[in-house]
């Protein structure tokens, strides 16, 4: 039997076209002050900014912003924001982009309400006591941000990348229209789709607990929609179809429900941050290049039976074959999604890393002992799947 759960998922969406009409009133309620984040400063170049500004002008919203928040957001940007907001005295928080801009939004919203080093809170030496309200506006199908509590930030001093989670950071309301990702790039995208997949994965479809029938029946159609509709978005990059279908699948990959009675065993996201935090690559190209071999290597008797459900619900592979024969094909699969459908490097070679910081990467990623998961791994455990990716 599953564990007993609550569940409770209050972020307000708005999904579709032409839904930022309400922005304005939603942002209003909680204030007149507002924070508008958001990264390089892709928004404008689509339109959106203006679109945004005009819906707030509407209303007499006054408007401060910060931009230039970066991939892999460091704390050092969070920090910039909160003070902001303080000086500021910012009413609501308004982020406009990624998982990224999202995540150090979240950060900045609690970190408003600390005087010290937002740090600090990432690693549990100060607690979250409040959190400014947050409102997203959504403009690529990856993180599930916009409908979680959790923030990963990196702190590139002490090559760092750390999540931080707490329910006051959950956003109240989310805008998700899926015309604002047709500019995504065809790598993005991809990656994109990969961070999709691989929180289905590491949030609960490889899990240590019994599986409800129905929830993993939701994840395997959840995982057949990504793999259906990132190739058709890379393609055609303005198809309505597939990019509202990979948008929404994103924020219920990872708010809360397919995990709900599941002890989370986020192996490969836990591997991942490091390298992102030693050598700043795109996430979801880190998580592509490690989970074909973390399958490969936590293959065995005991798991094959969940590689053998995997195989056969979402790929179809012929049921009468052997749970090993089938979970071994079925990584063979995933992998040529990956690598050749959706064109991402396949090696940490190919994008320049090499095997010099496996060690502390590893010891990292295990805390100096074990690192929970579908499979417990070890230390050298780690380094072994490292070294698999080179």
């Amino acid at each position: 039997m599953s564990n007993n759960f609550i569940y409770h998922a209050p972020t307000k969406v708005y999904f579709g076209e032409n839904q930022l009409e309400n922005l304005g009133n939603e942002l209003k309620q909680y204030g007149n002050r507002v924070l508008m984040t958001y990264g390089g400063g892709s928004i404008k170049k689509i339109g959106l900014y203006d679109k945004i500004m005009a819906e707030l002008n509407k209303v007499g919203l006054e408007v401060y912003e910060f931009g230039g928040i970066e991939p892999n957001p460091r704390h050092t940007s969070v920090n910039q924001g909160a003070t902001i907001c303080k000086e500021k005295k910012i009413d609501v928080l308004l982020a406009v982009g990624g998982g990224s801009t999202i995540d150090a939004t979240k950060v900045m919203g609690a970190a408003a309400f600390y005087d010290g080093d937002c740090w600090d809170l990432v690693t549990h030496k100060a607690l979250v006591t409040a959190c400014l309200p947050i409102v997203t506006v959504l403009t690529i199908a990856a993180t599930g941000s916009e409908m979680d509590f959790g923030g990963v930030i990196t702190n590139l001093e002490t090559n760092d990348k750390l999540g931080l989670l707490h329910p006051l950071m959950l956003p109240k309301v989310s805008f998700l229209d899926p015309t604002n990702t047709y500019s995504v790039s065809p790598f993005q995208t991809a990656c994109g789709g990969v961070d999709i997949l691989s929180h289905i994965f590491d949030t609960a479809y490889f899990s240590t607990q019994d599986s409800m029938y129905m929830v993993d029946s939701f994840m395997e159609v959840l995982i057949k929609t990504v793999i259906k509709y990132t190739p058709i978005a890379i393609k055609e990059p303005n198809n309505y179809e597939a990019r509202a279908n990979l948008m929404w699948a994103s924020s219920w990959a990872l708010n809360g429900f397919i995990g709900a009675g599941k002890q989370q065993a986020p192996s490969c996201h836990v591997m991942e941050h490091e390298l992102s935090a030693f050598y700043d690559i795109t996430h979801g190209l880190g998580l592509a290049i490690l989970t074909p071999r973390w399958m490969e290597y936590v293959l065995d008797e005991t798991t094959a039976p969940k590689f053998y459900q995997f195989g056969v619900n979402v790929f179809g592979i012929d049921k009468d074959l052997p749970a090993m024969e089938v979970g071994k094909k079925a990584i063979e699969m995933l992998s040529d999604f990956f690598f050749n459908t959706l064109g991402l490097k396949s090696t940490l070679t190919e994008i320049g890393i090499d095997d010099s910081k496996f060690e502390i990467m590893a010891k990292k990623s295990c805390g100096n002992g074990m690192m929970p998961g579908y499979k417990p791994l070890n230390q050298q455990d780690v380094e072994n799947i490292f070294n698999m990716c080179l």
